[in-house]
């Protein structure tokens, strides 16, 4: 699209305003041969603009927006521009201010203000709002986006995911998509998105969630350009709260589960894990849900004993058959040997008191058992089981190292006895 020089009228802009924007700390404007004291003019006539004006035809949406300084005497000193829904479009200055163009896309069927700020050879300041609009994609694919859980309560350890309607494969197209996709929490907790796979993403914090707690998940994707004919489609917004913190510590080698809730001991509770052969998994759970009572059979699980159990209390772990159940027959054993097949039993009591004391997204964490480590993805909720530093490493933007998390930080989110 050729550039087309705008003409320049002369406008008066106020004295408040010049206040405000440009010459903070100047109690007047006048004639003091400070340039910061004019009135900034119209800069319609020292730049041209590659997209239609409003009210004309509208501009494509896949090309970028570009910004040209055309008096050769004065420069650019800053552009935003935004659509009306509040996306700002990153863009990029040269360094003698004679150009801006637009880096990231711009959204299809959307209305913009673009303000471009000047100076002219003796530093006056120039200003012009520029607006258009942006026309059909040419894109004829849209990549929809579901967020879960659903909306609800949790445990501090749920995390957000993101499925997507398309695969996304290309790294760059992964960072348009990860970039629209928004998480903020009240309080606030520093975290990252990771591509669990093409279609699929998982966004964790650092530590876990802060108790009592209200996050929000929404995506800035619509209409915005994300590969060829692909672009953006809508997406249902979520709000979920966190309770209180509660996490679940099995000791499998003390055959002993201590139970947390906001950093103090509420219950210990003796427990059989794994037996040799169908060790439990070590490491971070999330609670997947609440069956109650569940039947379980050796087929389940391919165990060579026969087994065929209706099992009350039952909190699944894993989309495998993990449960924390009540396990009357084991009475004698719990505190003492492990002798499941793989579950964390308790007594009937004990397991009706966790049933009634633990929600979604709360933490079972394993520890000293000879089994392997619960995997991230793929059999439940295994996210928390990556360091920090790997679980940045799939996200397309923050790639890296991180710095850890200071001391404080640690001591606040997460206990150091667990």
């Amino acid at each position: 699209m050729s550039h087309t020089a705008i003409s320049r009228p002369r406008t008066v802009v106020s004295c408040t305003l010049l206040v405000i924007a440009l010459c903070a700390g100047v109690t007047a404007c006048g004639s003091d041969g400070n340039p910061l004291s004019h009135r900034p003019y119209d800069a319609a006539d020292q730049i041209s603009f590659n997209a239609p004006s409003q009210g004309r035809k509208k501009a494509d949406p896949d090309k970028p927006l570009e910004v040209v300084a055309e008096d050769s005497d004065g420069r650019i000193t800053d552009v935003t521009a935004h659509d009306a829904s509040g996306r700002y479009v990153a863009g990029e200055l040269s360094a003698d201010g004679g150009r801006w163009h637009s880096t990231s896309p711009l959204a299809a069927n959307a209305s913009y203000t673009v303000r471009v700020s000047t100076e002219d050879e003796d530093g006056a300041p120039g200003r012009k709002v520029l607006t258009f609009d942006t026309g059909k994609p040419t894109a004829t694919k849209r990549l929809n986006v579901t967020f879960g859980p659903k909306a609800g309560t949790y445990g501090v350890g749920q995390p957000i995911t993101a499925e997507l309607s398309r695969p996304v494969k290309d790294r760059s197209q992964r960072a348009v998509v990860e970039r629209a996709l928004r998480v903020s929490s009240m309080p606030a907790a520093d975290g990252a998105w990771h591509w669990v796979d093409d279609k699929k993403l998982h966004y964790r914090p650092k530590d876990y969630w802060p108790a009592q707690a209200t996050v929000q998940v929404r995506s800035n994707l619509d209409g915005i350009k994300i590969g060829d004919r692909m672009r953006g489609g809508k997406a249902k917004p979520l709000t979920i709260k966190t309770a209180d913190k509660v996490i679940a510590v099995t000791d499998a080698a003390a055959h002993r589960m201590t139970v947390y809730k906001n950093d103090e001991i509420v219950r210990q509770i003796p427990v059989t894990t794994g037996m040799p052969g169908y060790d439990t998994r070590n490491g971070v759970k999330v609670v997947l849900a609440k069956e109650g009572t569940v039947r379980m059979t050796s087929a389940s699980i391919g165990a060579s004993d026969f087994y065929d159990l209706v099992v009350h209390h039952s909190v699944r772990v894993t989309n495998s058959g993990e449960y924390v159940h009540a396990a009357p027959w084991s009475v004698g054993s719990q505190g003492f040997a492990n002798v499941s097949h793989g579950c964390t039993g308790m007594s009937t009591e004990n397991a009706a008191w966790f049933y009634e004391n633990v929600r979604e997204g709360d933490i079972v964490k394993v520890i000293n058992s000879a089994g392997e480590t619960m995997a991230p993805f793929g059999n439940g909720f295994g996210d928390w089981n990556l360091e920090w530093q790997q679980w940045r490493a799939g996200s397309a933007l923050t790639p890296g190292t991180p710095e850890d998390p200071t001391a404080a930080d640690r001591a606040r989110l997460r206990p150091q006895s667990v």
